[in-house]
């Protein structure tokens, strides 16, 4: 399936999503929502601030929290990774795919 998102624009980090719009629609301090979390403040403060990239754990409790699915969390999150490692192709160019032949 092809995405509609334009592939040269930088995709949205989930922690900008999380400062833009879940937390104002919350009307939740990010203290209270990284006590909900289980986490530190510290935490969910680098990654609202786009410090820190969400890890798996991170997906799973705000999914739980969220009534979200992990995997909505974490698409975001591989598609910012991937499109970061692509502004710098010049770190893979010495790799060439091996041939049927090897």
């Amino acid at each position: 399936m092809k995405s509609l998102r334009n592939p040269h624009r930088k995709p949205t980090h989930p922690g900008t999503v999380l400062r833009e719009d879940v937390l104002p629609a919350l009307e939740m301090s990010q203290i209270e929502f990284a006590k909900r979390l289980g986490v530190s403040r510290l935490s969910v403060s680098e990654l609202l601030l786009e410090k820190r990239g969400l890890s798996v754990e991170m997906a799973t409790r705000l999914g739980k929290l969220l009534n979200t699915t992990p995997e909505s969390w974490l698409r975001m999150q591989e598609a910012l990774d991937l499109w970061e490692v692509r502004q710098q192709p010049e770190k893979f160019a010495a790799i060439k795919p091996i041939s049927a032949a090897a």
